[in-house]
């Protein structure tokens, strides 16, 4: 793998990053958004040259477990960093850089599995507001698992630690349902277009796709329309951006997962 280099130092970047802002989360460190930014942004960098060797090799477009996960963690990551310029949401880097380094560990360790696509613009509309979807919930999902240790540690009167660190509830409260009206809108967008530019979403192949991902729009869709007439908030919410995600996540990579390693390994 020529990005081999490329690869290693992402993985020390997303790490060193990562770490420095989970203990800022534990209180161990002062915060420092600005290292933490400029470490992150090296190892967007570094993996960003992996992304692209991967994507161009063998002249195809490579959707396989290892590189779609890979190429999802980095959008991910370049969201997660230019949303923070404006916005408090770099606590999530102690999740989510870490797992960009593991997604880089998947595809140095999982042999690439080249699929031929065809690359119209159509299906790369439809590809690229998938992938930015996810990406957006991905992070609205560590965001709902914060809010929900904010919650719970405000309800025990347990005003340090993570508290202390984080926006007020209101804001990542706020942080939150702007990151999921972002996502559905991107997954509207996904779902309308593969039913105009694919030949059927519920073909044999498709067919778990296509309705864990409307599953899931209509679970965000509930929640914000419960969050709007209901009040619904906090650990509710946060209980209910969980589990659509956890049907976008079946539905991105369910197949994947089990045609390259399970299905390969038997």
């Amino acid at each position: 793998m020529q990005a081999l280099p490329f690869a290693l130092l992402a993985i020390v970047f997303y790490l060193g990053a990562g770490s420095w802002q989970g203990l800022t989360l534990l209180r161990r460190v002062p915060q420092r958004p600005a290292l933490v930014r400029s470490i992150g942004l090296l190892a967007v960098a570094c993996h960003g040259v992996v992304v692209a060797v991967s994507l161009s090799d063998a002249d195809m477009l490579d959707l396989g477990l290892s590189t779609s996960a890979s190429l999802i963690s980095w959008l991910i990551a370049v969201l997660l960093l230019a949303v923070s310029v404006v916005k408090p949401v770099l606590s999530a880097a102690a999740a989510l850089f870490p797992l960009a380094a593991l997604t880089i560990m998947m595809m140095i360790g999982l042999p690439a599995t080249n699929q031929q696509a065809n690359a119209s613009p159509g299906i790369l509309l439809h590809i690229l507001t998938s992938v930015l979807a996810f990406s957006l919930f991905t992070i609205a999902a560590v965001l709902a698992l914060l809010l929900a240790r904010q919650n719970q540690a405000l309800r025990s009167h347990r005003t340090r630690g993570i508290v202390q660190v984080l926006p007020p509830l209101a804001t990542m409260e706020r942080l939150l349902f702007e990151f999921i009206w972002a996502g559905m809108l991107l997954l509207s967008a996904s779902l309308i277009s593969g039913m105009v530019f694919l030949d059927s979403m519920f073909a044999q192949h498709l067919v778990h796709k296509t309705v864990l991902s409307i599953a899931a729009w209509i679970i965000f869709a509930l929640l914000l329309a419960g969050h709007h007439l209901l009040g619904w908030r906090g650990i509710r919410a946060a209980r209910w951006t969980l589990g659509g995600c956890a049907l976008l996540l079946l539905a991105y990579f369910g197949s994947k997962f089990a045609l390259q390693i399970v299905f390969d390994a038997t």
